[in-house]
């Protein structure tokens, strides 16, 4: 489980087996017990949320956007 960064107490990670087919680029991110997972293309877009309110998700949107080169580098470095 590759941590690619941590911002204000969340995780930003992915899960090293992500299953068979591997799903398109994506990123989980997790604290206190809770954890969204964002998908980072086709385009941006939420695709679990579990826990978070919707002005956490907000802000886990925009920190995923502002890093989305990173996150995206990162998966392809892993998963290459």
């Amino acid at each position: 489980m590759p941590v690619v960064f941590r911002y204000k107490g969340f995780s930003f990670f992915f899960y090293s087996n992500e299953g068979n087919p591997l799903e398109p680029a994506h990123v989980h991110v997790r604290a206190g017990g809770r954890e969204a997972k964002f998908w980072l293309s086709p385009e941006l877009a939420v695709a679990r949320n579990d826990g978070f309110d919707a002005r956490t998700i907000r802000v886990l949107l925009e920190v995923v956007e502002v890093n989305r080169a990173i996150l995206e580098d990162a998966w392809h470095d892993h998963f290459a």
